[in-house]
């Protein structure tokens, strides 16, 4: 069976009031054009981000392969320049490499100590800030990170899910973006905030066949372009050619309800981590009975979750 496919719906010159009023409680993915991004989307070619990003040193994945894989870590990190990074990862083959001469690069930019700092590339690039103008679609505190990346012709992501909502913004290049709903996670084949499927476009359906119910959602975006992802939405990019994006995220929560040491943006709301701790402890406890009785009464388990805690104000 094949999967359903709709395209991601754009539009063209939305106010922030129009987008906060009707389309953001949609809780949809939306293509945004016209959006005044600044001369970024001019200013940011090969030969200028080599020029004023220097030669600070920043960490990369390095792939042998177009399709990267965070579960099985099929990619290595290594350390560049910045400017050899922009030359290495526009080019088709490489002279000088560490795996193959046509690897893969993609530089998700971090804050300056990770383990506390969120990225924001006004302060880890700050030559670069007068030319990016971000979308004033969110108040200034709920501003959460704005993620600097770098991708090789032919790179994919893996697809995963954010818990915060996100503007990628298409600064230079082109993508395409695939995305999943929330609701159709028990259809991806999860390890943690990651789908096993890495293939998506000819899925081994022999090993996944749940994945042709998942409803693909997809949509190309061309420089300029702002792709509003909210959060939990799965995401699968392709970078059709070398491209520069720029993430920008946001809390749509409460701050009291995310993980205070969460510095990417992708750890589960503190009240969910806790509530699958305790679902944990229960299946250890489950584990006490008969296989019979263990079946039986995980089954009324999931049919009182189901009965408690799915919505029905959702697709």
């Amino acid at each position: 069976m094949a999967p359903q496919r709709f395209p991601v719906p754009r539009l063209e010159d939305v106010s922030q009031e129009h987008f906060m009023q009707h389309l953001y409680p949609q809780r949809k993915p939306l293509v945004l054009e016209g959006i005044d991004l600044g001369a970024c989307t001019s200013k940011w070619t090969v030969d200028y981000l080599s020029q004023v990003g220097g030669t600070k040193e920043v960490k990369i994945h390095v792939a042998a392969v177009a399709q990267m894989d965070f579960i099985s870590k099929n990619f290595v990190y290594r350390t560049l320049p910045f400017d050899k990074l922009v030359q290495r990862a526009a080019e088709e083959k490489h002279k000088e490499f560490f795996i193959s001469e046509d690897e893969k690069y993609y530089l998700r930019s971090l804050g300056e100590d990770p383990r506390k700092d969120v990225a924001d590339i006004r302060k880890q690039f700050p030559v670069l800030e007068g030319d990016i103008k971000f979308p004033k679609f969110f108040k200034e505190e709920q501003f959460f990170s704005s993620v600097f990346r770098i991708s090789s012709p032919g790179l994919q992501l893996w697809t995963h899910y954010d818990v915060m909502d996100n503007f990628l913004i298409q600064v230079t290049g082109k993508k395409r973006v695939v995305l999943f709903s929330p609701r159709d996670a028990q259809y991806l084949y999860l390890s943690g905030t990651k789908s096993e499927v890495l293939n998506i476009d000819n899925p081994d359906l022999a090993k996944y066949p749940l994945f042709s119910k998942a409803r693909r959602y997809e949509c190309s975006l061309k420089a300029g372009d702002v792709l509003f992802i909210p959060a939990l939405w799965f995401h699968n990019v392709i970078s059709e050619e070398f491209g520069v994006g720029v993430n920008v995220f946001w809390k749509h929560l409460p701050s009291e309800c995310y993980d205070k040491t969460d510095t990417y943006g992708n750890k589960d709301p503190t009240a969910a981590a806790r509530a699958a701790q305790i679902l944990d402890r229960a299946l250890k406890t489950l584990a006490e009975l008969p296989e019979e009785y263990r079946d039986f009464y995980a089954r009324r388990m999931v049919l009182h979750i189901q009965d408690k805690a799915y919505s029905k104000n959702f697709e």
